[in-house]
């Protein structure tokens, strides 16, 4: 499995494995999960990358429309896990 590694605003780094990429209205989204077993939490990180950018630059998506939008099709690539909201 694809691992990522973020850093957190105070520096620390933060392992993340991803579960799917998609694509929506241009931008790019990564659905990624803290632990590799089963009960991981997941997170869908929005790509905020500009084009100078030498390291990727995302954000963790918690606007309730666009969380329920991209999971939608979240849930439609990955029919094969259980997403519980």
């Amino acid at each position: 499995m694809e691992t990522i590694v973020l850093t957190g605003n105070e520096g620390d780094k933060i392992e993340f494995y991803v579960l799917e990429k998609t694509t929506l209205g241009g931008v790019d989204y990564m659905l990624v999960t803290d632990s590799e077993d089963e009960d991981g939490e997941a997170y869908v990180l929005k790509d905020l990358s500009k084009t100078q950018d030498t390291e990727g630059v995302y954000e963790i998506v918690d606007d309730e429309t666009e969380l329920e939008a991209v999971g939608q099709v979240f849930k439609s690539l990955l029919d094969d896990i259980d997403i519980v909201e």
